[in-house]
């Protein structure tokens, strides 16, 4: 690997070890074993570079899920089993992603003050949504996009909502029947929805 590579590697490792605000760039430099001078010529600043070992992290995760579940959304022809054995397949990984989660909630934490991580996140997190809905629901964004839109943003509020649950008390967080239960409850309890 090049400088390039090796400072993406060194922010990635200290992004999730010490998270956003605490990584310096001497901290970089040190997993990296480049020179300071390298982030700013390969990235311009330090922040671009965290920003970038952001993205490549978080999707390195939406990555690992899609290839490791072992769930075949298509394998299952009740909608609530397939529900339930992704969200088994997500909830299973929070342990083991803690300090991916924790980093999440502190890039979030940081928006409003740095438009450039803003701007930097914003393309990202709809391809996330594509991904989710790929992964999880077998959508095609090509063939349907307004399905594949639509199921990634609820994917998308439940991953947050549940990994939050997690981070703060794995206790009584939501297993995933907890989930698909609820979700039978709203959806058998619901009214239906009246147009205009």
């Amino acid at each position: 690997m090049g400088h390039r590579e090796d400072l993406l590697e060194g922010a990635k490792r200290c992004l999730l070890d010490k998270g956003y605000a605490r990584t310096t760039a001497r901290d970089i430099v040190a997993a990296s074993g480049t020179n300071l001078a390298s982030i700013g010529y390969h990235y311009g600043s330090k922040e671009a570079l965290l920003n970038q070992a952001f993205l490549e992290v978080t999707e390195e995760w939406g990555d690992a899920i899609g290839e490791s579940s072992g769930v075949e959304p298509s394998a299952y022809a009740d909608a609530f089993e397939r529900f339930e054995a992704v969200w088994g397949q997500v909830i299973g990984t929070y342990e083991t992603s803690r300090s991916l989660w924790k980093l999440q909630l502190e890039v979030i934490s940081r928006i409003d003050d740095d438009p450039e991580l803003r701007k930097a996140i914003a393309g990202p997190q709809q391809e996330g949504r594509k991904g989710l809905a790929e992964n999880f629901q077998s959508l095609d964004p090509e063939t349907d996009p307004e399905k594949t839109r639509t199921a990634g943003l609820v994917y998308q509020a439940l991953l947050a909502g549940v990994m939050m649950q997690w981070l703060v008390d794995p206790e009584t967080a939501p297993s995933a029947r907890d989930l698909t239960d609820g979700l039978r409850v709203i959806l058998e309890n619901g009214s239906p929805r009246k147009d205009g």
